[in-house]
């Protein structure tokens, strides 16, 4: 999906036909790339709002299990919100994970990277390595939650990948009725976005004469209950404090490959 004309050997970050998934080589290694499993999501339904769902826990499981054993790759990459819950998780929640990686093969890396549901997930899951929400670099990707502003280094990276959005769009047939698909957005990074913030000052894309800044591909959800923000609707808020502007170019793809074009205009 995405690539740099920086790099002699561009950087290729490519979504899974038909699945909430990208597959990437980071230093070397295939990488499978998922955002916002929220395990345990029905249970908060029950407790924020009162509304009673069927666990979809093992249909969740066997999916991302089943891209693993398509995909075999050596690393996963959570870009946040593993978990649903804001603070410790309850039973529901935590043996859906301990079940998910009991199941995980051990030759497997699992980074996950720390989403604003994710509580305290770095004190009890020992079978990943957590790092920080505003992200790190990998290789030449770099990868964060997105509900905050990345780290310096995750945008010195070729493509930044990130979650937290939920990007949806809503479509219309010829009779006036409408459904929403779960989609993928890239573009390019604006760099105007990032110049007034002091942190980003070394950039050296932020410049008039710079290279060309990185590919931003932002990745829809796993799980597909939690809805999202309907990036081609006016008058959406968008979750991430980059976005929309800090998307010069923003193209929507639906999980098929099927190209949409400029997503404001979909």
């Amino acid at each position: 999906m995405a690539d740099d004309s920086r790099r002699s050997t561009p950087v290729h970050v490519e979504p899974v036909p038909g699945e909430p998934a990208a597959t990437a080589t980071i230093e070397g290694e295939r990488t499978l790339l998922v955002a916002d499993y929220h395990a345990g999501y029905e249970a908060g339904l029950r407790y924020e709002r009162g509304v009673d769902v069927p666990s979809h826990a093992p249909d969740r499981r066997e999916r991302l299990l089943g891209l693993i054993e398509r995909i075999v790759p050596s690393r996963l990459v959570v870009l946040g919100d593993l978990m649903h819950s804001i603070g410790d998780p309850g039973g529901a929640e935590r043996g859906e994970l301990e079940v998910l990686f009991d199941h995980v093969s051990t030759g497997i890396d699992v980074t996950v990277v720390k989403g604003n549901h994710d509580g305290g997930i770095e004190d009890w899951l020992a079978d990943a390595t957590v790092v920080p929400g505003e992200g790190v670099a990998l290789g030449d990707v770099g990868v964060c939650h997105g509900h905050t502003w990345p780290a310096p280094s995750v945008l010195e990276c070729e493509v930044v990948c990130l979650g937290h959005e939920h990007p949806c769009v809503r479509l219309e047939d010829e009779v006036g009725g409408s459904h929403v698909e779960r989609a993928w957005l890239r573009g390019r990074i604006e760099p105007t976005v990032f110049r007034d913030r002091s942190a980003y000052d070394g950039l050296s894309w932020l410049g008039d004469d710079g290279p060309e800044p990185p590919r931003l591909v932002v990745v829809p959800a796993f799980n597909d209950l939690v809805g999202g923000t309907w990036i081609n609707v006016a008058g959406q808020s968008f979750l991430a404090p980059f976005l929309p502007d800090g998307l010069a170019d923003g193209e929507a793809y639906l999980l098929d490959g099927t190209r949409l074009g400029p997503y404001r205009s979909v």
